[in-house]
């Protein structure tokens, strides 16, 4: 029987493991306990082997002083002739029994175990893309060599605020020109972070990208900070709303992007993570020429979708959205659920169809997507910000909250600046979820979150 379980666990399809484990932090874990497992097998198999040998000690060990005995007197020993029928019996049967006490394999169980666990490992495609996470981290995050090789990452608990600090030094040393509006302008331009002399507005998207993940190049002024206010709303006196007021704060202005606080539960979250978590596989892209879904490199995570009818939570959620923003959801598509993996990311994109992509959505029959909303389903030690690369923005994850940006202009015309990327998660585990509203069925809705379609 061990020689089949070996046999199938060779034969066993490389399909059958779960692929692309490092896409996903939290698939990964199921690989802690696979390891926990295969630990407690082998030591198991240790205490079978360390037994063992305690009784082929005993053996010799009693073996011992009959011989020791026996040699003495050999014609006495044996002229006794119960001496002389152990001996018969010992040389006859026992030491049979001790030889295949020796000869048993007490592996048996522990590779048996290993054999089945096997097919759930990961394979080199998960060993290499965990590599370059660490390289796309260290490039991302300005890590030395020595530091990310001896694990010494950066602390959790700075690492933003250290990013944010130029910032704020930066703001009080505009608050210091209140009084010049004049050249209010002109010194916005000067104290434009600048890297390496180059001002952020001439750098690579890429390096622009790679700044902001790190809390630098944001480029909000005072001027336009003062214009951001926090605020209840009520979604146009939705009756859900009118007692308990939705929490909203202007995250950035051009284009406008919204973040709702306290706007989904621990318990919501963790119904979501459950429906989503048996269903996770690499996330997809829009291929541009064949409009189908299909895996890229600069996108690090898995993903899963889930429809309103298949649970009452997810339906609450749909409304929820539908509520605060005023678009209808029913032309949405269904919600869907991000874990990212090691080093987990998601370059600079656009989520909606430019012009040159007039198939992009076609299957869904809904035009392009008017908006997205994306909830934060967990706290992020450091890493993992969405940035909006042409702009200077950084949003960074807050468990609980979602944020709200509108992808097109009133005209239709798509709005280049919300293209975005999402961060290298540096230290900890990211889960968000995203509803792309589309534009059918919004013709003679009233949007309620946003004043005007910028």
């Amino acid at each position: 029987m061990i020689w089949c379980i070996l046999i199938v666990g060779i034969l066993l399809p490389q399909s059958l493991a779960h692929p692309g484990f490092f896409t996903s932090i939290g698939q990964m874990t199921d690989l802690i306990h696979t390891e926990k497992d295969l630990v407690t097998s082998l030591k198991d198999y240790i205490k079978a082997e360390e037994d063992k040998l305690e009784q082929i000690k005993k053996w010799a060990e009693k073996l011992d002083r009959l011989t020791s005995t026996a040699t003495k007197d050999p014609e006495g020993f044996v002229g006794h002739p119960v001496n002389a029928f152990k001996l018969m019996k010992r040389l006859n049967t026992e030491w049979s029994e001790l030889e295949n006490l020796v000869l048993k394999d007490m592996s048996d169980g522990f590779i048996s175990n290993l054999t089945i666990q096997r097919q759930y490992f990961p394979n080199d495609e998960d060993q290499v893309g965990a590599a370059k996470a660490l390289l796309r981290l260290q490039d991302t995050y300005n890590l030395d060599t020595d530091t990310i090789s001896k694990g010494n990452l950066p602390d959790p608990e700075h690492q933003r605020a250290n990013g944010n600090l130029k910032y704020f030094e930066y703001i009080m040393a505009k608050e210091k020109d209140v009084n010049k509006s004049a050249s209010d302008d002109q010194s916005d331009q000067k104290t434009t972070p600048k890297k390496k002399g180059i001002a952020v507005d001439y750098l690579p998207e890429r390096q622009k990208y790679e700044m902001l993940c790190r809390g630098e190049g944001i480029k909000m002024t005072p001027r336009r900070q003062k214009k951001l206010f926090c605020r209840y709303h009520d979604g146009n006196r939705n009756p859900k709303f009118i007692l308990a007021p939705a929490k909203q704060e202007d995250e950035w202005d051009k284009p406008r992007i919204i973040r709702f606080h306290d706007i989904i539960s621990d318990a919501e979250i963790e119904i979501v993570k459950d429906l989503a978590k048996p269903r996770l596989s690499r996330a997809t892209v829009h291929d541009p020429e064949t409009g189908k879904l299909t895996t890229a490199q600069y996108r690090v995570s898995k993903s899963a979708w889930l429809s309103g009818y298949e649970n009452p939570v997810v339906s609450r959620i749909n409304m929820r959205i539908q509520d605060l923003t005023g678009l209808d959801v029913s032309t949405a598509e269904e919600l869907q659920v991000a874990n990212y993996g090691v080093g987990g990311q998601y370059e600079p994109h656009f989520d909606f169809a430019r012009k040159d992509e007039p198939d992009a959505f076609k299957e869904l029959g809904t035009g392009n997507r008017i908006a997205t909303w994306l909830f934060y389903m967990s706290d992020v030690s450091a890493g993992g910000a969405t940035v909006f690369p042409e702009v200077g923005a950084s949003v960074w994850p807050k468990k609980g909250t979602a944020v709200f940006w509108y992808n097109l202009f009133a005209s239709g015309e798509g709005d280049y600046s919300t293209r975005h990327a999402a961060c290298p998660v540096l230290v900890g585990n990211k889960w968000v979820s995203n509803k792309w509203l589309h534009e059918r069925g919004q013709e003679f809705r009233r949007p309620c979150t946003l004043s005007e379609l910028e």
